[in-house]
């Protein structure tokens, strides 16, 4: 360990040592560095949790307000309206980190630098600055509960996840994969379904940024799906 960030074999270095020296609580994980963050109001006092930091611009929060607060992969808007904060729609001035001893918000840190960048170069296409397709989450109702599910598009295997429940009638919680949901798990809240990982605006209700119209991650050429029979024809014309 050096100047306290925690390094790990064959790491993607996003920020150099000497960029995060003085933020406190560093870690680094495969593609992302994860550091303390905080939010502050006025009536409810400080909200703190941990931010991560990706190479593709994403900024997630897990929140520490409470011990049993169960709020994680909040956008740093949602993260500002979770703590309480009065002033909300300001997160890159509410929300921030340690820095010297001193809360420093995230605009004046080089945190942004990623995020920026992809914000930068969204400019009417579906493609990422560091060319990666960008998809938002989208959600399936289970069939016995008709609850909501959230589906996370960053991957091409959680793309066909995504797919496959979309077009089962039948889907239902207990087919999901990952995270192990059940009926019984309560729905995701309304105000943080409206966040939807668009790399433009947190509350994005679809755009070329975030929708993608097919694509090599998203459509699969063996399924015999109308939707993936299209793109293939247009694929090959």
């Amino acid at each position: 360990m050096a100047n306290g960030v925690e390094r790990e074999s064959e790491l993607v270095v996003i920020f150099s040592d000497e960029e995060l020296r003085e933020v406190s609580g560093v870690k680094r994980g495969l593609d992302y560095i994860e550091v303390t963050c905080g939010c502050t109001s006025h009536r409810y006092g400080d909200a703190v949790g941990r931010l991560r930091v990706f190479q593709n611009g994403d900024l997630e929060i897990t929140c520490e307000c409470t011990p049993g607060c169960q709020e994680d992969k909040l956008t740093p808007a949602a993260f500002e309206k979770h703590s309480g904060r009065e002033t909300a729609r300001k997160w890159k001035n509410n929300v921030w980190v340690i820095a010297n001893g001193e809360k420093v918000p995230l605009f004046k840190t080089v945190l942004l630098k990623y995020y920026n960048q992809a914000s930068k170069n969204a400019n009417g296409s579906h493609r990422s600055h560091n060319g990666r397709v960008c998809h938002r989450d989208e959600f399936v109702r289970c069939t016995e509960c008709n609850k909501e599910r959230r589906f996370r598009l960053r991957t091409k295997e959680e793309c066909r996840i995504h797919h496959d429940a979309l077009a089962d009638v039948n889907w239902k919680c207990s087919d999901l994969p990952y995270d192990k949901i059940a009926c019984d798990d309560d729905e995701e809240r309304a105000s943080r379904r409206v966040y939807r990982g668009c790399t433009r605006s947190p509350t994005c209700k679809g755009c070329t940024s975030c929708v993608c119209f097919g694509c090599e991650i998203c459509r699969f050429s063996e399924c015999s799906c109308q939707t993936c029979i299209d793109f293939t024809r247009n694929a090959k014309t």
